[in-house]
């Protein structure tokens, strides 16, 4: 299969980020991204204004991120022609969403805030709803946040990528139980908007650069078509179905390249008669096998089923035996710190 590395969740000045749209590309183009989720706060203007297109070897697209009169419930959709109304609650525009033939994606679902009251929190609330795709499992500005203190602050405005170690445990052990009754796919945010900050009372920095930003959480798409054409880039239509497409199939995975270039990393599984990814399902049998490879040194791979930790090993290749059906992703660790999370393979009775 072909891998696509994206960024998700990013913001431009037709929001509240302060980079332009050609900028932002260049920038990802030069930290080899594939591709660019713009998700400007409840527009897509970009997209009218024609900033839906190829930047040289790497594509971006517009999307949007929603939410609701409290401003909570921030919801990222693509696949979409124009945002739904903020004016209505959250479960509604999830609906609309999908209704429209789009994919959305819960954002930073479990963000809160131990210090800086005045930076507050924007979690999920609206659990009644479940015509979301899936949910960001790993959101880089919101963990930044939450970690950031009156004490450590200097060093975490310094080091964005080196402050983020983590996602959320509770957003991971959530996201495992909504898997054991339907998938719900998991992908990385960075939540990108270059904010310029005054250190000193005298000295603005732009600590969050874009640059920087798509150097730490990424989304790998998997797909068996290729975004890119043989003889030039292929319509930007095609691009957004293909990757669209593998998001909402959980064909993908998340990985923090701060700790390493995870391109090429594997997580399948077969059995007698065929190979089957991450994302789908398949029935049991007594012959299925999951396998892993690492693209780099031999690291930890942990192998999870039904949000419980079945096996370690150290190594750049792993497999196991399946013996009985459940829900089964890989986390993969370096120096004890999480690297990759696999979206799941389903095992059905």
């Amino acid at each position: 299969m072909h891998e696509f590395i994206g960024a998700v969740h990013v913001h431009s000045i037709y929001s509240d980020g302060t980079g332009r749209v050609e900028d932002i590309a260049r920038f990802a183009g030069e930290t080899g991204l594939d591709f660019v989720l713009l998700t400007d706060h409840n527009t897509m203007r970009a997209r009218k204004e024609g900033k839906e297109k190829w930047y040289g070897k790497t594509a971006l697209m517009v999307g949007v991120e929603i939410n609701d009169k409290q401003n909570l419930n921030h919801y990222l959709a693509f696949g979409i022609d124009d945002p739904p109304t903020t004016r209505i609650p959250a479960r509604e525009y999830v609906k609309a969403v999908k209704d429209a033939g789009g994919i959305g994606f819960l954002a930073h679902p479990h963000e809160k805030r131990t210090s800086f009251k005045e930076h507050p929190a924007y979690p999920w609330t609206e659990w009644s709803t479940t015509d979301y795709t899936g949910m960001e499992i790993w959101n880089h500005m919101s963990q930044w946040a939450e970690g950031l203190t009156e004490q450590n602050k200097f060093n975490y405005f310094i080091h964005p990528l080196r402050s983020v170690k983590s996602p959320p445990k509770k957003t991971i052990k959530e996201w495992d139980k909504m898997n054991m009754s339907r998938k719900v796919v998991g992908i990385g945010g960075i939540d990108a908007h270059a904010h310029k900050v005054n250190l000193l009372g005298f000295y603005e920095v732009e600590v969050f650069a874009y640059k920087i930003l798509f150097k730490s959480v990424r989304t790998h798409v998997l797909s068996q078509k290729s975004i890119f054409a043989k003889n030039g880039e292929k319509n930007i239509e095609e691009v957004k179905n293909i990757i669209y497409r593998s998001m909402k199939e959980g064909n993908c995975f998340v990985s923090n390249y701060y700790l390493g270039n995870a391109k090429g990393f594997l997580f399948y599984g077969q059995d007698q008669k065929k190979t089957f990814n991450m994302g789908d399902s398949v029935k049991f049998n007594s012959n299925i096998k999951l396998f892993v490879f690492l693209p780099s040194e031999k690291r930890e791979i942990r192998f999870i089923k039904n949000g419980k930790k079945l096996k370690k090993i150290v190594g750049r290749k792993a497999e196991l035996n399946v013996e009985e059906p459940g829900i089964y992703r890989v986390e993969v660790y370096h120096n004890k710190l999480p690297w990759i999370y696999s979206n799941h393979i389903r095992i059905d009775e």
